[in-house]
């Protein structure tokens, strides 16, 4: 593909399954760099269920604000990836840079470099100011000790969720797991929750551990079998037979109205706390009104990162943070890409009908539990 026909993927907010390809708003034909600037071009970048969350959520969570389409009927998916400085009118940028960040599905970026550093540099372009400056940091890969060429696609299709993994056991187990015995996981084959039940499991034997129950549906019971991090499994259609009594945290990562009414109807009281982290069922999304047991509570990432990166002794300091983090992460990757049965396949495409396609795949629930989509425009 030329610079001349760059393409950007843009789908209705009202309707997810419909999409257009427009000309890439940032290709070099298309807009001049200016004195501060840097033009990046967006080389692969991961697809999966958390990005049909941004898409579900985008107006109430300001994704749709991130790349800006200039018409309000139409969204621009934000997704995680890598791309290189391939023109720069920044200091400290230089053209060749390889980068990880948020991008657009897109060929292209230009991007404002702010606080630029050693490890990278933050997008200070003026519609992001307002925005969680957790999804405006660019990476430098040669600057990242974590960084492994041969591995940028597990670390484009799993490290932003594992992060946000890390930080619902954090949160869970700092609350005390609200005094419940178990954690409930819904979509329990979906990439945030199994990295989820990844670092509950490695809680098992600690004073106060809760056991981790996966529900998910009849299909994806033996590949979340073979993870060995859940404690017990349940398809959705057998929750009303789960014992009730039991205190219990219920962790969403579905958004199934449906499913979530059931739950809470079903435990009650004994729902000491009730968790909406994702939209992976996007279609079923409901509001958590006149349920019994506790209001359903939106986990927000970036508060307990602020939470945890506070100076001690009310946090644990930035690096602290991320020393935890990359110890949990390097954990997480052994069975990740265990040879003999890998917790992730990777699937690559390129062009804006295969990516249309793996959207309507994702949308559709047609994507194997086992799969991980990385994509290029």
């Amino acid at each position: 593909m030329t610079e001349d026909d760059a393409q950007r993927f843009e789908v209705s907010r009202s309707n997810l399954r419909q999409s257009r390809l427009v000309p890439d708003p940032d290709a070099p034909a298309a807009r001049p760099l200016a004195d501060g600037q840097a033009r990046l071009r967006i080389d692969r970048f991961a697809l999966t269920s958390n990005n049909i969350t941004y898409a579900a959520f985008g107006e109430a969570m300001k994704y749709w604000d991130f790349f800006p389409t200039g018409d309000a009927a139409w969204g621009c998916i934000p997704v995680w990836g890598f791309a290189e400085v391939v023109e720069s009118r920044a200091e400290g940028v230089a053209v060749g840079e390889r980068l990880y960040g948020y991008w657009p599905m897109g060929r292209y970026l230009v991007v404002q470099p702010a606080r630029v550093g050693r490890h990278g540099f933050s997008d200070g372009a003026a519609h992001r100011a307002g925005l969680p400056a957790v999804y405006n940091q660019i990476q430098r890969c040669a600057a990242d000790p974590a960084y492994v060429a041969a591995q940028e696609a597990q670390q484009a299709l799993l490290k932003p969720l594992f992060i946000t993994s890390f930080l619902i056991d954090d949160f869970l187990a700092d609350s005390g797991f609200f005094g419940a015995r178990q954690v409930l996981l819904s979509s329990a084959s979906s990439k945030t929750a199994f990295g989820t039940a990844f670092c509950l499991a490695l809680r098992r034997g600690q004073a106060g551990a809760a056991r981790i129950v996966g529900l998910t549906s009849p299909g994806n019971l033996d590949f979340c079998h073979s993870l060995g991090c859940y404690d017990e499994l349940c398809p959705y259609d057998a929750v009303a037979a789960m014992d009730r009594s039991v205190p219990s945290v219920y962790v969403d990562f579905a958004g199934n109205a449906g499913l979530r009414r059931s739950v809470h109807e079903h435990f009650g009281d004994a729902l000491r706390y009730s968790c909406s982290v994702g939209g992976t069922h996007w279609d079923e999304l409901g509001g958590g009104r006149d349920l019994p047991g506790p209001r359903p509570t939106l986990f927000f990432a970036p508060a307990q990162i602020a939470k945890r990166s506070a100076a001690p002794p009310e946090g644990w300091g930035a690096a602290e943070l991320q020393q935890r983090i990359a110890a949990a992460w390097t954990a997480f990757m052994k069975p990740v890409n265990d040879p003999a049965a890998p917790w992730l396949r990777v699937r690559e495409a390129r062009g804006g009908p295969a990516v249309a396609e793996a959207c309507l795949a994702l949308l559709d629930g047609r994507v194997d539990a086992r799969e991980g989509l990385m994509l290029s425009m």
